[in-house]
């Protein structure tokens, strides 16, 4: 009985080592995602928003936080600032949506 007891508590502590050694990699690659000019970006199009000057390329005014976000995200990648990439669609939402697109036009007549 206390042989298990000791192979369980070292284990744990093999565990633990392991976590705490992954943390304190995290912590060394870690850094800035998003460069203070793209910040500015951001920062720049909300004030937009909020004051109600802020469109969307149809002319249509932005009332969601979410989408002046985008839009300074865009605008700070055209201008080339540091930043990740834009996130991709997966294969299966491609999939779907030139599904949709092919079945949304009306049907022709033969």
């Amino acid at each position: 009985m206390p042989a298990t007891k000791k192979s369980s508590k070292s284990a744990t502590k093999k565990s633990a080592t392991k976590k705490a050694a992954t943390k304190a990699s995290k912590k060394a690659t870690s850094g800035r995602k998003y460069s203070p000019a793209s910040s500015a970006a951001v920062e720049r199009e909300m004030e937009a928003m909020k004051e109600g000057k802020l469109r969307t390329g149809t002319g249509k005014k932005v009332t969601n936080p979410k989408q002046a976000i985008a839009i300074g995200l865009s605008e700070a990648r055209r201008e080339g600032d540091q930043m990740p990439p834009p996130p991709q669609e997966s294969a299966s939402a491609k999939k779907t949506s030139t599904a949709a697109k092919k079945t949304s036009g009306p049907a022709k007549a033969k």
